[in-house]
């Protein structure tokens, strides 16, 4: 028996590689499915099966592309209904791999045809669970995403009776593989850690220990930020189907001169994928920063139209990866990138646009002299409410896209945009620009920095955080 977690931290995604006597399981594969073959071809075995654990929310699935390469069916649990053929299992279903067992159990709650797989060893004994969006390491998986015309508060009560009779009932030394890890969206207090047992859970997981089911419905519907409007698109692909991502690839690797990039800009997205240090010293005017060093593909599905192609501009060697990563979270319209990248357009004499960067100590000796001058803080409102510099407006990044928010500004105001550690801050930096605003600086460090300084105010806000 050989069990690989393929973890990916940009999206706290798991995916998972099962192997024995030569046949392979992949549950839940990214988009980008290579590493599953390369993986298989060099352990010279196979992949015979290809779990789903439900129609996930926040990435692309590789689950067509890879059953495309490897022939491998696509095996959804009860109530999957796809625009593509899978094998719908039913709760109990059994199926061999080597000398191994993987049983379906269906655990509905996070969505409706949420399953998991159970794993037992060659002596027929179950040694781990693979538990997609259900069971997380401290949490559960939210409730609140769509499935049907159900209420949180329904999917909770039908998550309650699933961890009651099929989580719960599980032996403690049994280990729990879960699809996600610390800061994924899918859940509201997911651990540190990307595995765990069924023992540790029911010890510490919060959602386990309700003694009621109305206790656990108020438990886990509580305090849940909105999700990010890239996770219903998401689970519509995942159902419904996609271009392979050769395809996507093939018009997102295509080289434009910078003659041809100003042509196609017009109407098009224009990103950047470089460092955040890299972009403030200089862009391509109108261009919205999202680099690869932070969660790129999850604020590129929360601030990007999905339906507006987008045009590339990355450091030398980083294309491929840039639609790959995009492509995780469902962004099929990339048509090309600058050839030479930024260099190549600085040096032909082409127009540029930059952002001023300021340390924070900067920040604070300013703020008693400008009148003009406003603090704007793009964290999170939690982030907000547990300390923030007097007066500062807080506008959470993710709320960036609707024009009206940025139209609160006036003309003679000096924006300071900061976040936790400088990386938020130069995305929203680079919207603002491009709904031009451009009497702003980027405060380096962020929060993290701003804190520390001798002197500063720190205000909290009670509501928020209570």
């Amino acid at each position: 028996m050989f069990i690989q977690q393929l973890y990916t931290i940009c999206l706290s995604e798991a995916a998972y590689y099962i192997e024995s006597e030569g046949e392979v399981a992949i549950i839940d594969p990214l988009r980008d499915t290579d590493v599953y073959i390369k993986m298989a071809k060099e352990r010279n075995a196979s992949v015979k099966y290809i779990f789903e654990t439900h129609f996930h929310a926040d990435f692309v699935s590789g689950h067509l592309d890879l059953s495309k390469q490897t022939g491998a069916p696509i095996i959804y649990g009860p109530g999957a209904k796809t625009n593509f053929p899978i094998h719908q299992a039913k709760d109990g279903e059994i199926f061999k791999l080597g000398k191994l067992t993987i049983e379906v159990i269906h655990t509905p709650g996070h969505t409706l045809e949420s399953s998991c797989y159970l794993l037992k060893d060659e002596e027929g004994n179950p040694y781990a669970i693979f538990t997609g969006d259900t069971l997380f390491v401290g949490d559960v998986g939210r409730p609140d995403l769509s499935s049907g015309n159900m209420s949180s508060e329904e999917l909770a009560g039908i998550m309650y009776e699933t961890i009651q009779h099929k989580i719960l009932p599980l032996a403690d030394h049994i280990i729990v593989y879960p699809a996600h890890g610390p800061g994924s969206s899918c859940g509201k207090n997911l651990g540190q850690n990307t595995y765990s047992t069924i023992g540790d859970e029911k010890r510490m997981n919060y959602a386990l220990q309700a003694s009621s089911k109305e206790d656990f419905i108020a438990s886990v519907t509580h305090g849940l930020n909105a999700a990010p409007v890239y996770f219903a698109i998401n689970a519509r692909i995942n159902q419904q189907g996609y271009e392979t991502l050769n395809e996507v690839k093939l018009k997102g690797m295509q080289a434009l001169s910078i003659e041809a990039f100003k042509k196609a800009s017009e109407g098009k997205i224009i990103l950047d994928t470089r460092t955040a240090a890299a972009f403030t010293e200089g862009f391509v005017p109108g261009s919205i920063f999202i680099g690869l060093e932070g969660r790129f593909a999850e604020w590129a599905g929360t601030l990007l139209d999905f339906n507006t192609p987008i045009l590339l501009v990355t450091a030398p060697g980083k294309e491929e990866e840039s639609v790959i990563r995009l492509s995780r979270v469902g962004f099929d319209k990339m048509e090309g990138y600058l050839e030479g990248g930024f260099e190549a357009w600085k040096n032909a004499g082409e127009k540029i646009d930059m952002i001023v960067d300021v340390e924070a100590d900067e920040l604070l000796m300013d703020m008693p002299h400008d009148p003009n001058l406003v603090v704007v803080d793009v964290r999170k409102e939690t982030e907000f409410g547990d300390g923030h510099l007097k007066d500062a407006v807080n506008l959470p990044l993710d709320e960036m896209t609707d024009n009206a928010l940025l139209a609160q500004f006036e003309d003679n105001q000096n924006l300071y945009v900061h976040c936790a550690g400088g990386y938020r801050s130069v995305i929203a930096a680079s919207l603002l620009k491009r709904q031009g605003i451009h009497n702003l600086r980027n405060v380096l460090g962020g929060w993290g920095k701003i804190k520390q300084q001798e002197g500063v105010e720190i205000i909290k806000e009670a509501s928020v955080l209570n």
